[in-house]
């Protein structure tokens, strides 16, 4: 099997080069994929979904807010601290642009 000669391997054209490498890791993908569907979400609530600890989640939220993919608000809902988490429009962009490449790698035809 020879190998490509024209620019088109040089030239980025393999979906791979659309992945996000932040979202390499399952936890940070669980983590945007469950803020994907929703305008922001109750920490515990997405803690709980992808079943991760308090300090994970932490640790994942920092990245993601880090990159500006994430935006995590504090308030108060009676007496009780809460923060919520939710995807900022790059991340949501990204998010999808990752899935459109995944689609293509696997050789999915693009959903709708």
């Amino acid at each position: 099997m020879s190998r490509p000669t024209d620019s088109s391997a040089a030239a980025g054209r393999h979906p791979r080069h659309e992945l996000a490498p932040l979202l390499s890791s399952p936890v940070r993908l669980s983590v945007v994929a469950a803020l994907a569907t929703v305008d922001k979400a109750e920490f515990g609530y997405v803690r709980d979904l992808v079943e991760i600890t308090d300090s994970m989640l932490s640790k994942q939220a920092a990245a993601l807010e880090e990159a500006g993919w994430l935006a995590v608000t504090k308030g108060r809902v009676g007496r009780k601290p809460r923060t919520w988490l939710a995807l900022t429009d790059d991340g949501r962009s990204r998010y999808r642009r990752h899935l459109v490449a995944l689609r293509a790698i696997a050789g999915l035809p693009a959903p709708g």
